[in-house]
């Protein structure tokens, strides 16, 4: 296993939270929309265990040449909140 960090911008109060987590070593090498529900798999088990977090993505590119995926989309929460804007980048943590 590898260690991958996510940084999550939530659009409309500027807030930022940065994860690390784990996964697979060949993470980077699926595609940014594995990538992003390996991320939100992790955001829903192990931070948020208490309310269900689905997730609606706009869109998830790769950079290859910089092994970085940033992605857009909203948060859904369990509990009826509206939905939260965000945006995210993922990368291979930095040792």
């Amino acid at each position: 296993m590898a260690m991958y960090t996510a940084r999550l911008l939530d659009a409309k109060s500027g807030n930022e939270g940065v994860y690390d987590f784990e996964g697979p070593d060949d993470l980077m090498g699926q595609t940014p929309v594995r990538i992003v529900r390996h991320f939100m798999e992790y955001i829903d088990r192990d931070v948020l265990p208490t309310q269900h977090v689905d997730y609606e993505l706009n869109a998830a590119l790769k950079n290859k040449q910089r092994h970085v995926v940033t992605a857009m989309g909203d948060l859904h929460f369990e509990h009826g909140e509206d939905p939260a804007p965000f945006m995210l980048m993922i990368a291979a943590k930095q040792k």
